[in-house]
């Protein structure tokens, strides 16, 4: 047997907090899964076709390391047209395999070893590994629910060393639902002028906000030069196994991450671009269609949930609520454990997006309402028997 050892940073991640649950659930009967954050919903159907029809014509070939010309040039106009960013399809743009190779192809472009980003938590699972991988230092940000877990500029400077390159933006926010006004994003923006640091903003639920329309910080004054967007089709287009996501920033940004990108993909899934071609073009009302339908979940879960006593703030954006459990004398972990044995319904602990998420749960809603219902019955059942059994 070798003896030689593995990569150590490797090693000693931990596995995601998600995927635990997800797999338990995939073997158990009559199980619900409120874990995993996927549309229910299948790809609209002109997609699929497209997809379909650009394998019919042999269109199985390689494209540029950056992608099909066709598909940055509507990805660009989409960008303008709708979330008023302005990117060079030639120059400024790179597509994935999915949102997350361009976080981590993006933290690769930037970093140096022992290079500090700040990582504003609960976040995304990936985003603290993938900073460790590219030999930077996570410094997680604990957000506050009374501030709708919303970053202030306060917690930024907080946590500012000479180390600190970065700070990654998650908005609107997984596991959360929090989303940034255009006041909030320039609190921050005024820190990263100030203390020239580098934005990589998350912004792949950027069609899922339901309150105040989506801004991107890249559109402030003095922000553009220094902020890496990534985003993707994955969730406004319910395309997550198309893995087709996209990287736009100034062109000294793109010229490094499309060396990283080719040297570890190559390019990403032809059939995948071509069928992300004819969402980014005439996708806008599959969109919103299914917009209104996560909307009605959203607003059923959030009231289901506060009247059984699981204290939930209105989440206005993405597709998940986070509910507090703190009142159950439970932790996260304890939660979602004894909730999936007794009543096979799966939720992920809140501390799978880091230590701040102790005392909450996250509850996707992008399940039928028939499920949601099911599902929330549940979990009120599993609720009174705890505090019936406190009680005692």
């Amino acid at each position: 047997m070798m003896n030689r050892e593995l990569n150590r940073i490797a090693t000693n991640i931990p596995p995601s907090g998600i995927r635990k649950f997800f797999d338990i659930v995939t073997t158990m009967e009559d199980a619900i899964s409120l874990g995993v954050g996927e549309p229910d919903f299948d790809t609209p159907w002109h997609i699929r076709e497209e997809g379909i029809y650009s394998l019919e014509r042999g269109r199985t070939f390689y494209t540029s390391n950056a992608g099909l010309v066709e598909l940055r040039q509507e990805i660009c106009n989409y960008l303008k047209r709708r979330f008023d960013l302005d990117y060079h399809y030639d120059t400024e743009i790179a597509v994935t395999v999915g949102g997350s190779e361009g976080i981590d192809a993006t933290l690769r472009t930037i970093l140096n070893p022992g290079d500090e980003v700040l990582v504003p938590e609960p976040s995304f699972v990936c985003y603290k590994p993938c900073v460790a991988l590219s030999g930077g230092i996570p410094v997680p940000i604990a957000l506050k629910v009374e501030n709708e877990f919303r970053l202030t500029r306060a917690e930024v400077e907080e946590h500012l060393t000479e180390k600190t390159k970065a700070i990654i933006l998650s908005f609107p926010n997984n596991p959360t639902g929090a989303i940034m006004t255009r006041e909030d994003l320039q609190a921050i923006a005024d820190v990263a002028i100030e203390n020239d640091l580098i934005v990589i903003s998350d912004e792949i639920y950027a069609e899922l906000s339901y309150g105040e329309e989506h801004v991107s910080i890249a559109t402030l004054d003095g922000m553009r030069e220094r902020t890496i967007v990534v985003s993707g089709f994955s969730k406004a287009y319910a395309m997550t196994g198309w893995r087709i996501g996209y990287v736009v920033a100034p062109a000294h940004f793109i010229d490094v991450l499309k060396i990283i990108h080719q040297y570890a993909i190559m390019c990403s899934p032809t059939t995948s671009q071509y069928a992300a071609l004819e969402a980014a073009k005439n996708g806008d009302k599959d969109i919103e269609e299914m917009k209104v339908a996560y909307d009605q979940r959203r607003r059923l879960m959030v009231e289901y949930l506060n009247n059984m006593g699981l204290e939930c703030f209105e989440p206005q954006g993405a597709f998940y609520v986070f509910p507090s459990i703190q009142s159950t004398g439970l932790t996260s972990e304890e939660f979602a454990t004894q909730l999936l044995k007794s009543k096979k319904v799966a939720v992920v602990p809140g501390t799978a997006f880091g230590d701040s998420g102790e005392g909450f749960i996250r509850c996707s809603y992008a399940y039928s309402v028939d499920e949601l219902k099911i599902a929330l019955e549940r979990i009120e059942e599993f609720v009174t028997e705890i505090k019936e059994n406190r009680a005692k």
